[in-house]
């Protein structure tokens, strides 16, 4: 019964944390691109798809825990090095996931959907200034593509306060990297989540091996 009760929360360990390592690494390029095309749902889409499935398997994560705290007290390991090691990675993995992980996404979220209302204005405004002016858009849509690190926004500025064009092309241009804005907020994520997925593959190796355990199993 012990050795079923220990296989079973390891196995829903995996099931339940792993999607949130893999959806935590995804999520800064997919919020890149959405950031880099606004108006796009299909990018919009993927990013919010990814945080929700971060949001979702994280609740049930805390279940698994507990749970792991039911199966230890019956293999009567609570005391062991191994484990206590275990609970304390566990919670500081959790606290990266809870404090900067998910609110990092919430925030780039909120970005895309401000950024994506703001292009669909700028498209109006675009079509009401091309029929005002007889096709004058045409060319300040060209100069829209030139491109400097000067003309970026801050790490204060929404990334809305450029037009798509001028945003997307900083990105492949990498004229963005040099600045604080959405750009580098992903990256800060993608070094966040991979500090999480560090802590929860030492959590799960410590449960498998299990180094210095007396249960014999």
């Amino acid at each position: 019964m012990t050795k079923f009760l220990l296989s079973v929360h390891v196995l829903a360990a995996i099931v339940a944390i792993g999607p949130v390592a893999v959806a935590a690494s995804m999520f800064p390029p997919a919020a890149r691109a959405a950031l880099a095309r606004p108006g796009d749902e299909h990018s919009a889409g993927v990013a919010r798809v990814l945080y929700r499935i971060c949001g979702i398997y994280s609740a049930l994560g805390l279940l698994v825990i507990v749970f792991g705290f039911f199966t230890a007290q019956r293999l009567d390991v609570l005391g062991q090095i191994w484990l206590m090691v275990a609970i304390a990675l566990t919670g500081l993995a959790a606290l990266v996931l809870a404090f900067a992980v998910l609110p990092a996404q919430r925030n780039l979220i909120d970005e895309i959907t401000t950024a994506a209302a703001a292009h669909v204005a700028g498209t109006d405004n675009a079509g009401t200034d091309n029929a005002a002016t007889g096709g004058g858009g045409a060319e300040a849509s060209s100069g829209d593509m030139l491109v400097s690190a000067m003309d970026l926004p801050t790490a204060d500025m929404p990334t809305a306060s450029l037009p798509a064009s001028r945003v997307a092309a900083a990105l492949d241009s990498g004229a963005a990297t040099g600045n604080g804005f959405a750009l580098a907020r992903t990256k800060r994520l993608a070094m966040t989540a991979g500090i999480f997925n560090l802590l929860w593959a030492a959590v799960t190796v410590l449960m498998i091996i299990r180094p210095g355990s007396t249960t014999g199993i």
